[in-house]
């Protein structure tokens, strides 16, 4: 190619001109996908001489595709992204709620041009701040007011503002939906390259999970039982499957064999937004758990109690009923939250610091101690593979851990004068 043509065509691309006692370097960088306008890069200098300099980096840029190829905001972006990412329902709620209260208030209307040049900058500060204050604040002091308006402070409670630094966990949640938007990005031609993999995210904290002792769970088991038998069913099933509070919740008949003594995990109940929905797994796939002799029993009791109410009301048993439901024909099962309520207020009478949760965290740690090998454990939670199982719900166990200490010296010799 011509050198002069080549210098030519590039002048045609770019231009510098006079502004306000400076030059103004412009480059055409091809059409925003979002509307249709021409991209151009610009740039101010003072000189003539920086202004050549600058029209050549401007015009790489342009050509090595490293510049924003749209006008359109971050918050613009997060729109389109969200309204076609499929999740499931409790985690768009999730992710809405994060959206709204974190990320577009501080990101919603920086463009895209300028988060892609400066995103490690822009987006570890934004990160450093919430970990700081979960309301971005400006450590100025002020009253959270509860309801907008003029209004009694006293009445409704409204409080100083007092700085709660948001997790980690919540931190990495929030940079994983705006890595997930700027990838989406990359995949329509807006973005060359995710500027968010350079920035430096909040330390994973090690799970530190704290499952009730053993004696513990014979006293709130008891508790449970006392309070009624449904209760008492669900309390000890989550103990001995290791189930999640919303998959025995979504537990109907015919989900239970017991003459094979086998329960199928299918469902999650969960509740988004007002509204419960009955869904897939957290992992998205079924598992069958043996249960046993004394379960198979339990379980009996139960539908047999179960079937006697309906007699009364006038109906049969339906292997489509729930399980566990506050309705009297049992077509929708009980509340999540309430459960967890329920639970929470039990343990707090016992004086034992738990919550429903690390019940799945004492029956892994249970069937780790007796010697079940890790591969069944994980199994029986719905884990991929032991990694979880090991990172999350295997406790650190006194009677283990002295019996590991002992195995290692047991073969070694001892000093002379310890032996004679």
């Amino acid at each position: 190619m011509d050198p002069a043509r080549g210098k030519a065509e590039s002048r045609r691309r770019g231009s510098i001109r006079p502004h306000y006692g400076g030059f103004q370097v412009r480059v055409t960088a091809g059409v925003d996908p979002t509307t249709g306008e021409r991209i151009i890069l610009h740039e101010t200098v003072a000189t003539r001489r920086e202004a050549e300099r600058a029209l050549t980096r401007l015009l790489a840029e342009a050509d090595a595709w490293k510049s924003a190829r749209t006008k359109a905001s971050f918050g613009a972006l997060l729109d389109r992204w969200l309204a076609g990412h499929e999740v499931a329902i409790t985690t768009r709620v999730t992710y809405e709620s994060l959206i709204r209260n974190h990320i577009r208030p501080a990101l919603g209307t920086v463009p895209l041009t300028k988060l892609h040049r400066g995103a490690a900058e822009i987006l570890e500060s934004f990160y450093g701040d919430l970990r700081r204050c979960g309301r971005r604040c400006d450590r100025r002091p002020f009253v959270e007011h509860r309801a907008p308006g003029v209004h009694d402070c006293t009445e409704l409670g409204c409080a100083p503002h007092r700085c709660r630094p948001l997790a980690a966990s919540s931190v990495r949640q929030i940079h994983a939906i705006i890595s997930g938007a700027l990838s989406a990005a990359v995949r329509w031609g807006w973005l060359p390259f995710n500027p968010a993999e350079a920035a430096r995210l909040p330390a994973r904290l090690k799970p530190q999970p704290h499952p009730p002792s053993a004696r513990d769970a014979a006293r709130i088991i008891e508790a449970a039982w006392e309070r009624d038998a449904e209760f008492g069913l669900y309390v000890w099933l989550a103990m001995v499957t290791g189930a999640r509070r919303g998959e025995l919740l979504a537990l109907r008949w015919h989900h239970i064999d017991l003459d094979a003594a086998i329960l199928t995990v299918r469902r999650n109940y969960v509740r988004a937004n007002g509204e419960g929905h009955d869904k897939d797994t957290k992992s998205h796939q079924m598992r069958r758990l043996s249960i046993d002799a004394a379960t198979v029993e339990l379980i009996k009791r139960h539908r047999a109690a179960c079937e006697q109410m309906f007699a009364v009301l006038g109906f049969e048993i339906e292997d489509d009923q729930y399980v566990f439901s506050a309705e009297p024909d049992h077509t929708r099962p009980r509340d999540p939250s309430s459960m967890t309520r329920r639970y929470g207020r039990m343990v707090k009478e016992l004086g034992i610091d738990t919550h429903l949760h690390e019940l799945r965290h004492y029956s892994a740690t249970e069937l780790l101690t007796a010697g079940v090998d890790l591969r069944t454990v994980a199994g029986r939670l719905g884990h991929g593979d032991g990694t979880t199982t090991l990172r999350h719900y295997a406790a650190w166990v006194t009677t283990a851990d002295q019996h590991a200490a002992s195995v290692v010296s047991a073969h070694l010799p001892r000093p002379p004068h310890a032996t004679s």
